[in-house]
């Protein structure tokens, strides 16, 4: 009896010590890691860790081979024996590289990697918290293969394969931020989207206009916003973050919430940035001791009045390079039963006066032209509602539709010294668009699947001018004394641009080594506008009606001989309807005004691409190489007809924009990522680009010089340091396009003022080579601390195109607080 009454105290101690919970942690920070999936070998008993990283495994019998599991991290499987030595503390490592990453942005629904033959890249929260940039145009600096132009510190226009603006989409949470006014040239409007509200960020390089339609030639930027999520207990998560910059004075704050609930979750965020003039580097190794110093200034801001420049007391600091930008995101997620859930989504930025610093730079007989020259608050509201659906039936598995609305408002502002005349040119762009885009497996294990959707989008834009004539007294603008008539940016009896498209792509499984994608999408433009004030400019026709057609299609096959290798192969085809924008814009820059060419048609993208990934000692380190070549045909470019015009009080030559004949863009992207071991961790990439035209022999605009980073990383417990190394190489200026003035060569260095020619009156882009480095110190899981230096030996350098000089040394401090 009592031999018996041992043998069971001995069973029943050995089942209470396993009736506990697990937890799970990241071997390198030793931070909890949520949504494990812990599981038996045959799936029969399973469990999911909390957002302490905690799951009970009481369910589990001791004899169980454990399998432990998160889409980031390396799967590993145990055994009860294990745990115990362990102390029941599991520590997972992060995959090195993205082979098995998931993508949502190629074909619009979740996919892995592996399957997907165009090349990608995803920047994380994680990412973005490490990088802290201060916009998110910095951001898309730090992510690989896309270069950023300025042309002034309240802007960023990303650059990808040669490819940047209207040639370039961008889309935030399903919706398609490009709208009928984006311009062929620079654009600032990847700025409205703070990073803090940022969850994740996805690239597809390459035409994509078989998911995303026209605009995807040289890529698609998809912004994802954070999502609450839903708890069966209910929660709050708040978050406090805050940056103080030197190099501008930067002042950045963001502060959310997450409400959790059983039956709907919400999450608001709120962030707030304030830039003072921006500091360039002062050490001067290019060799050209006065260029972009900024040695006048206009004073000519917040209603004051100076008829004459500014002398500048420090010439280093970029002065009329500060603004401010406020950005609110409110988001609802509601299940409404096991295979519905809809998403309620409310976004608004909106910033202080933007100055224009190149323009306000612009010289007119020796001496600063322009005494005003801003953009007004930049705003964008955005409300959307994406209803996702798993029936689960033959033809329609899953889906998602999305109804959007967006409200764009931007303006104009400018004013010439000696002169009281201030001209105003506001837009206003409202947008309508409708998604349907679903999927369906075609046989049970999924190796087969089918998506197909629609979109239906409707602009319309509203182009008001206005010229009022300033009251001054004591240095001040105190009103106005009258009106006069300015010619408009856009048509204005107004303008309207539509699309509709229907798609379908199919992905198979030939085996268990290759996969084959396709893809072919259907798209009709409607453009409509209409001009009624002929005081300046006289057109053949006031009113038109653009009808155009594409169909596009894709080719991708991935081939993965071994676990380590991966290749991919892409044939795909894009195009680009013209916009109000390229057809209908008036405009001056540089002595060119850009008039109507209501006779523009669609260019077309024909790429063919291979890329190869390769993994070594035990998937620690890999090395990845893309190379491309696009060809445009019909493309659109910018050309003067010889003609002349006086244009806001100044004569200046007529272009156009207008369609020639065929361009190839070609180029590489090669990088490495390698995990030294735990601790130590290290990545590279390079990019090269070029492109010329084949009809007039020209370089092609936008094509940046050979550019790339280094980087290497230290992480162990609750400390992080890493050290950056950026270069550019040199652009010569027989590479840059000269006629069209995107290249903006004319901010390059002087080298002969008296030569003829603007290819031998400057030089091109100086190379450059910065050092940054980065420490993060983690009190605990929720509050650490970030140190950053950038730019560390204070170097001067513009960015290729740029009008305003990049940042010189700067010291920044971040703190992260989660409650």
């Amino acid at each position: 009896m009592m031999k018996r009454f041992f043998t069971l105290l001995i069973v029943f101690c050995s089942v209470t010590s396993f009736g506990q919970t697990i937890k799970v942690l990241d071997v390198e920070s030793g931070f909890p890691i949520s949504e494990v999936a812990i599981y038996t070998k045959n799936l029969t008993i399973s469990t999911i860790t909390d957002d302490n990283g905690t799951a009970d495994i009481s369910d589990f019998n001791t004899t169980d081979i454990l399998l432990i599991s998160h889409v980031s991290y390396t799967t590993i499987t145990t055994s009860f024996a294990n745990l115990k030595r362990d102390k029941f503390v599991i520590k997972l490592l992060k995959k090195t590289a993205q082979l098995d990453e998931v993508v949502l942005s190629v074909f619009k629904t979740r996919e892995k990697s592996t399957r997907i033959a165009e090349q990608t890249f995803a920047i994380t929260r994680e990412d973005i918290l490490k990088e802290s940039p201060q916009t998110s145009a910095d951001l898309l600096a730090s992510i690989p293969g896309i270069k950023v132009q300025k042309s002034q510190f309240g802007g960023g226009s990303p650059v990808l394969r040669g490819m940047e603006s209207n040639r370039v989409l961008l889309v935030v949470d399903g919706v398609r931020l490009n709208n009928a006014i984006y311009r062929k040239g620079h654009l600032q409007n990847s700025i409205t989207i703070s990073p803090s509200l940022l969850e994740r960020t996805e690239i597809v390089f390459g035409p994509s206009s078989v998911i995303y339609g026209s605009d995807a030639l040289g890529g698609v930027i998809h912004y994802y916003t954070k999502t609450p999520k839903i708890s069966e207990v209910p929660k709050m998560k708040s978050n406090f973050f805050s940056r103080f910059g030197t190099v501008n004075q930067e002042i950045t704050t963001n502060i959310s919430a997450e409400l959790s609930f059983q039956k709907w979750a919400s999450f608001t965020s709120y962030t707030q940035s304030s830039f003072g003039d921006l500091k360039m580097g002062k050490n001067r190794n290019h060799g050209f001791k006065n260029w972009g110093l900024v040695p006048y200034f206009s004073e000519n801001l917040d209603a004051n009045y100076f008829a004459n420049p500014t002398v500048n007391s420090d010439s280093n600091i970029q002065r009329n390079t500060g603004y401010e930008q406020k950005d609110f995101l409110q988001k609802f997620y509601i299940p409404l039963s096991e295979k519905t859930d809809v998403t309620v989504n409310f976004q608004y930025s909106t910033s202080s006066n933007i100055p224009r610093f190149d323009k306000l730079m612009e010289l007119k007989s020796g001496s600063l032209k322009f005494a005003e020259w801003y953009y007004g608050p930049q705003e964008r509201f955005l409300v959307s509602t994406q209803l996702a659906i798993n029936p689960e039936k033959k033809w329609l598995d899953q889906g998602t539709i999305t109804l959007a609305y967006q409200n764009i408002k931007e303006s104009r502002v400018q004013r010439k010294f000696n002169d009281l005349k201030r001209l105003y040119r506001n837009e206003e762009v409202d947008v309508y668009t409708l998604n349907g885009d679903f999927s369906v497996p075609l046989t049970n294990d999924k190796n087969r699947n089918l998506s197909y959707g629609f979109e239906v989008s409707y602009n319309d834009v509203t182009s008001i001018p206005e010229g009022k004539k300033i009251a001054v007294s004591s240095n001040k603008v105190v009103g106005f004394t009258g009106d006069f008539k300015v010619q408009s940016r856009f048509p204005d009896g107004g303008s309207s641009y539509s699309s509709s498209a229907i798609y379908t792509d199919y992905r198979q499984d030939l085996n268990s080594k290759s996969t084959l994608n396709t893809g072919i999408r259907l798209t009709n433009t409607k453009l409509n506008a209409k001009w009624i004030d002929q005081t300046f400019i006289v057109l053949p026709k006031t009113e038109i009606e653009l009808n155009n057609t594409a169909l596009t299609a894709t080719l991708g096959y991935v081939y993965k001989p071994t676990k380590n290798w991966k290749i991919n192969s892409v044939i795909s085809s894009g195009f680009r309807s013209p916009n109000i924008d390229d057809v209908g814009k008036i405009r001056e820059k540089s002595g060119n005004v850009t008039i109507p060419n209501i006779a523009l048609k669609p260019e077309f993208a024909y790429n063919a691409e291979i890329g190869v990934l390769k993994y070594f000692n035990q998937r620690r380190f890999s090395f990845g190489f893309n190379t491309y070549y696009t060809i445009l045909n019909n493309y659109i470019t910018r050309e003067a007809n010889g003609n002349t015009i006086v244009y806001d009080g100044d004569q200046g030559n007529v272009v156009q924009n207008v369609n020639k004949g065929r361009a190839y863009i070609t180029g590489y992207t090669a990088n490495y990522f390698g995990r030294i071991n735990h601790n130590w961790k290290t990545s590279g990439t390079i990019t090269y680009t070029k492109g010329r035209t084949f009809d007039t022999k020209e370089p092609m605009s936008s094509i940046p010089p050979l550019f790339g980073r280094f980087e290497i990383s230290y992480r162990k417990n609750k400390i992080e340091v890493s050290a950056d190394y950026r270069f550019n190489a040199k652009k010569d200026i027989k590479d840059y396009n000269i006629s069209e003035g995107i290249d903006n060569h004319v901010q390059t260095p002087i080298i002969d003022a008296n030569a003829i020619n603007d290819v031998d009156k400057y030089y091109g882009t100086p190379s450059w080579k910065t050092v940054g480095l980065n420490g993060k110190y983690n009190v605990n899981q929720n509050f650490w601390v970030q140190g950053k230096i950038t730019n560390l030996f204070d170097e001067h350098y513009k960015e290729f195109a740029s009008g305003v000089s990049a940042p010189g040394r700067n010291f920044s401090v971040a703190i992260h607080a989660t409650f």
